[in-house]
């Protein structure tokens, strides 16, 4: 899975030095976010040899609780590749053009169980689990495969840097909150391994073309 190559433009980057990835509810911006190289490098000696370690920036634990009123914790993702973003039910800015795209990407694995997506809401006072299905029922999707999670705000937040993903309340912004439309892959180890413009369709097809390689080198690793 080390061999993952994403196809959106950009290079690697050092871990420490990644920014976390920004833009408004409001931008309409159209192009595709840069490469991640979501790792470091550490090097160690064994048997007087220099040897390069790969060290994979990945996701911590966590807690949350879905549309169904299900608890959804890392346990629920094992030996998942997933899509993960950051929204909330009233944004009225890139969060439904964003969710239009994902579910491109949910009807296109309605088939494969092995894909599911996570969306956090970052609006923790508003998007009770009781609106959240009610948001999942307008989507017309199934906690099954596509889970919108809420719970204590500050961990929420702290999820979403974990991702690289910026969430903000912001009372200048449309809505009241600022956060990024990025979209987040995420492989079976956990690591993140690249972050797609939400709100562009080709970045999306990138993302698409991407799930399919991970699921080709995850079966032949199996």
């Amino acid at each position: 899975m080390n061999n993952l190559k994403l196809k959106i433009a950009g290079r690697l980057l050092i871990l420490s030095l990644i920014p976390i990835l920004y833009f408004s509810c409001s931008d309409k911006k159209k192009t595709t976010l840069p490469v991640l190289g979501m790792h470091d490098y550490i090097e160690r000696e064994e048997g007087g040899q220099k040897i390069i370690d790969t060290v994979w920036h990945t996701i911590p634990e966590f807690s949350f609780w879905d549309q169904d009123s299900n608890k959804v914790t890392k346990t629920t993702f094992h030996d998942n590749i997933y899509i993960a973003d950051f929204f909330f039910t009233t944004c009225p800015t890139i969060c439904p053009t964003v969710k239009g795209q994902m579910l491109r990407v949910y009807n296109k694995y309605a088939d494969n169980d092995k894909i599911k997506l996570l969306s956090h809401s970052i609006d923790t006072r508003h998007d009770s689990v009781p609106v959240l299905k009610d948001y999942a029922s307008k989507l017309k999707i199934g906690s099954d495969r596509w889970q919108l999670v809420t719970g204590e705000r500050d961990h929420i937040y702290n999820m979403a840097r974990s991702y690289f993903i910026a969430a903000e309340e912001d009372s200048n912004a449309p809505g009241g909150y600022t956060h990024s439309g990025g979209l987040v892959l995420v492989d079976p180890d956990f690591r993140v391994r690249g972050i797609y413009d939400g709100t562009d369709e080709e970045a999306v097809d990138e993302l698409m073309q991407d799930i399919d390689l991970l699921l080709k080198l995850t079966d032949n690793n199996e």
